[in-house]
């Protein structure tokens, strides 16, 4: 493996860790600040309303030749957005600095993955990507379970003073610029080979990355219900723990074992599914099944019991989705379009990553169940415009 993939891999997972330090007392700081549990659901979706905006355009900037800087930029804005997010203390203030922080969060999320593509020979593209999102989940899990920990345990909560749980997001922003200290220092971004004298205008580049075929169009449909239900899992899952009467430190040790199975996974699961050649199909199965899994998992009279064994296989599949959505949408993209491409693909989540806490805040509130069953219908949508994609794809074969 390429010393550059390397540096972004431990790029991804000093990310995963510090930008989710903050996730697992936020249920519990909104409910301190007499804030409703369903704005728990829109300060996510307005962070992804962010993403949704900011992602093309810092593709657009990326595929420019300006990845390290808008990396930078990007780090420092989330920083910002963070702080006040905890510190503002009125609910429109902190739908505002969500809004800033999903600006600035897209730059690393969409430059950083469209340069392990560019610097990852094809044959080792999905491995690569693979290797990008145990990080990015082992280092979600690394991070839940520190929030959680600094936020519970007795002595370093009168050492840190986190007893204010503001302070935990104080030290998420603290340590973000640590983070963008290390990417200033260790990375280069590649020099792509440019094949034409001129580069289209902003709003040019702006135009054409809605110029995709119908397939990779239909796919990033897909990508959409396929992240509403992840997302509503991923972020409901941490309400429900707080309403059944786990403390965050409970919820911190679940998410960091989900990192392990992550890790596991990407190391000897992700390159035997890699190499199947129905990848649709193959996404397909994986979606349908966990749609299965969400359906039983929720239902159950003994909770922590069925996500700690039941729900499991769902993350093992959720982590073998990931790499191969990212190389499909990759292997149909211009290679001098990779980061727009990426940024497009980053706008479709996420859009998935806004509407899904917005609809689950609503149904979780009026019924917590409903919202995993929203979930398993999400699943079972996503593979409907997959369906699409294959009736396609043997069209075109026929017609050739």
């Amino acid at each position: 493996m390429k010393k550059k993939i390397l540096l972004i891999i431990s790029f991804f997972l000093i990310e995963g860790i510090i930008h989710n330090l903050g996730h697992p007392v936020t249920p519990a700081l909104v409910r301190g600040m007499e804030i409703k549990d369903y704005m728990f659901g829109v300060f996510f979706a307005m962070m992804s309303l962010g993403m949704m905006i900011g992602a093309p355009i810092w593709g657009i900037i990326g595929d420019r030749g300006h990845k390290k800087i808008s990396i930078i930029i990007g780090l420092t804005v989330y920083s910002v957005g963070q702080f006040f997010f905890a510190y503002s203390g009125n609910q429109i203030w902190m739908v505002i600095f969500r809004l800033v922080s999903g600006l600035g969060v897209s730059a690393p999320l969409t430059l950083l993955t469209s340069e392990v593509i560019e610097s990852s020979e094809k044959q080792f593209r999905a491995k690569n990507l693979a290797y990008v999102g145990a990080a990015t989940t082992l280092g979600t899990s690394i991070g839940y379970w520190l929030g959680g920990f600094i936020s519970t345990n007795p002595y370093l909560k009168s050492i840190l003073g986190t007893t204010d749980l503001r302070v935990v997001f104080l030290i998420q922003s603290l340590l973000n610029f640590v983070y963008v200290l290390y990417i200033i220092i260790t990375f280069r971004e590649g020099k792509k080979i440019i094949h034409i004298t001129n580069h289209p205008s902003f709003i040019t580049s702006l135009k054409n990355i809605t110029k995709i075929d119908i397939t990779q169009l239909l796919f990033f449909i897909s990508l959409f219900f396929m992240t509403m239900a992840n997302t509503n899992l991923n972020k409901y899952i941490d309400v429900h723990f707080n309403i059944l009467g786990y403390t965050s430190q409970d919820l911190g040790t679940f998410v960091m074992v989900t990192g392990i199975v992550s890790l596991i996974t990407t190391i000897f699961l992700v390159p035997l599914f890699a190499k199947a050649r129905k990848q649709l199909m193959l996404i397909s199965i994986i979606q349908i099944t966990s749609a299965v899994i969400v359906l039983i998992v929720f239902r159950a009279e003994h909770f922590l019991l069925f996500v700690y064994t039941i729900y499991m296989i769902y993350i093992v599949f959720k982590t073998i989705y990931q790499p191969l959505e990212q190389n499909y949408i990759a292997s149909g993209a211009d290679e001098s379009r990779f980061s727009s491409i990426m940024g497009l693909r980053q706008s479709f989540l996420s859009l998935g990553m806004f509407i899904g806490p917005l609809v689950g805040g609503f149904l979780y509130n009026e019924k917590p169940l409903w919202l995993f069953d929203f979930s398993s219908v999400s699943f079972i949508f996503g593979v409907m415009f997959l369906g699409l994609i294959i009736i396609i794809k043997k069209r075109n074969k026929i017609t050739e």
